[in-house]
């Protein structure tokens, strides 16, 4: 029994269409939303390191 239905699932598995070449489009935006984010994270993470590197030397430059 089990068998029949392990080999019902890889046939249903196997019927299946790829999404992402029926919808191309969406993978694209999904790709430039990842990029757009990435470039934002990136700019944020790089004020901090900015910000932090100036407190650093504020503070070193001081005593």
């Amino acid at each position: 029994m089990a068998t029949i239905q392990i080999r019902e699932a890889t046939q249903q598995l196997v019927k299946r269409q790829n999404w992402a070449a029926r919808e191309p489009g969406v993978i694209v935006v999904f790709a430039i939303v990842f990029i757009v984010a990435s470039g934002l994270i990136g700019l944020q993470v790089s004020r901090w390191i900015s910000r932090y590197k100036e407190k650093q030397a504020a503070k070193h430059s001081t005593v």
